[in-house]
């Protein structure tokens, strides 16, 4: 721990040890759950008859509650322990989990696609609450001078916990009939919402815990955070998770209709990714050190609009591999800059309502571009849609390095 400014005690170091170790639990177990219910959530509702408006509401939606929920989840926070209330949201929100894995026994095709609708805006409302809390609970729990280090090996954990699980759903969806194999994805992945939230109770912020400070007000959403650096790098974040949700409304049904798409050749991409993701994440160390925060989120956006360009062209799996490895790399990147971006950006004495404000923008980016996402493909088609966001990716990669 030589990193570690002078100061900290052999208690404190032994505490910050534990907490980093709990991180990377979470995260790991995270990854899981991501590689499972996460990644096929979409294929799933595709392969139910979704239409593109039902896929873009699996973000449209959740963005709506957040936005309406960003504001009464701060005030809630305020005056509780970090800890017991990230704990309490993490619990509410993987529960639904269990509820996806019981769809297919109650309800016909077409109803459990509105069922995972429902569920999602439903298990959002905790959500909220569990960003706010967990941006705050990592900024308290991991010293500024390792928060690249901490957020480059959990990234790393995530990408192998999603490239492990990726692969194993993807057999388990080729071997079991449809929708059982489903069905098992999704109950793994309720297991392992579980097992991250154990480790999220267990880490320790000192004996009386934190408090989010009343004085902080997040209910009041002051304008004057707003003023100066952290007011232009919430604008080019909005504008880059917008070209991101535009795209993501309409990539499930692209794999599904257009490339006709295995479910066994999906998890293939998405276990490349994953390993990608891990190349990407030994590296975020080294390179937010060397290039700042800034520049490293702007080169993975760039890394993210090749993804979508390459997809637009892929005539069928191969192409989709290769445009995986793009996606996965820049996300290793992303996983750990962009929050330490924000972090680092947002006035110390405001980082509660800075990380409110936050929530909401890119909230709202998720809202207008899940739906705008839906529109688009059905006026442009879905290959010329994504073209477009492409370009479009690209634009706010730019943004993000000329005027965050």
């Amino acid at each position: 721990m030589a990193l570690f400014r002078k100061g900290h005690t052999s208690r404190s170091l032994a505490e910050y040890r534990a907490n980093f170790n709990r991180l990377y639990l979470d995260i790991a177990w995270i990854g899981v759950l991501a590689g499972g219910a996460m990644a096929f959530v979409g294929v799933f509702i595709s392969r139910q008859g979704a239409s593109t408006f039902q896929v873009g509401l699996l973000s449209a939606g959740p963005a709506v509650v957040n936005l309406l929920f960003s504001i009464p989840a701060g005030r809630w926070m305020e005056g509780r322990a970090v800890e017991r209330s990230v704990f309490l949201t993490s619990l509410a929100n993987r529960l639904g989990y269990l509820l996806w894995a019981l769809l297919p026994f109650l309800l016909l095709a077409q109803a459990q696609v509105w069922a995972i609708i429902v569920f999602m805006l439903l298990m959002s409302i905790p959500a909220t609450a569990l960003m706010i809390g967990f941006n705050t609970l990592f900024a308290t729990a991991v010293p500024d001078e390792w928060r690249g280090h901490v957020a480059g090996i959990r990234n790393a954990l995530f990408a192998v916990a999603y490239l492990v699980t990726s692969l194993g759903c993807g057999q388990i969806l080729n071997v079991l009939p449809f929708p059982v194999g489903y069905q098992v994805v999704f109950g793994l992945s309720f297991l392992a919402g579980m097992f991250s939230t154990y480790n999220l109770a267990r880490i320790k912020l000192g004996k009386k815990g934190i408090v989010v400070p009343s004085g902080a007000r997040e209910s009041r959403l002051r304008l004057d955070v707003l003023r100066g650096p952290f007011g232009h790098v919430l604008a080019v974040l909005f504008a880059f998770h917008l070209t991101l949700y535009l795209a993501f409304s309409v990539i499930p049904l692209y794999l599904v209709n257009v490339l006709q798409l295995t479910d066994l050749q999906i998890s293939w991409g998405a276990a490349l990714l994953s390993l990608a993701m891990l190349a990407g994440s030994t590296q975020l160390a080294r390179v937010s050190r060397r290039w700042g925060h800034q520049r490293v989120t702007a080169f993975g956006g760039l890394l993210i609009a090749c993804y979508a360009g390459l997809l637009a062209l892929a005539q069928g799996f191969p192409l989709y591999l290769v445009a995986n490895l793009f996606v996965g790399f820049a996300w290793g990147l992303l996983g750990g800059a962009m929050i330490n971006y924000v972090l680092e950006r947002a006035p110390v004495a405001d980082r509660s309502t800075s990380l409110v404000w936050y929530n909401l923008a890119i909230n709202a980016a998720m809202l207008l571009g899940s739906l705008g996402g839906s529109l688009a493909g059905d006026w442009l088609g879905l290959t010329t849609a994504l073209c477009v966001f492409a370009v479009l990716r690209l634009a706010a990669a730019f943004a993000i390095l000329k005027w965050g």
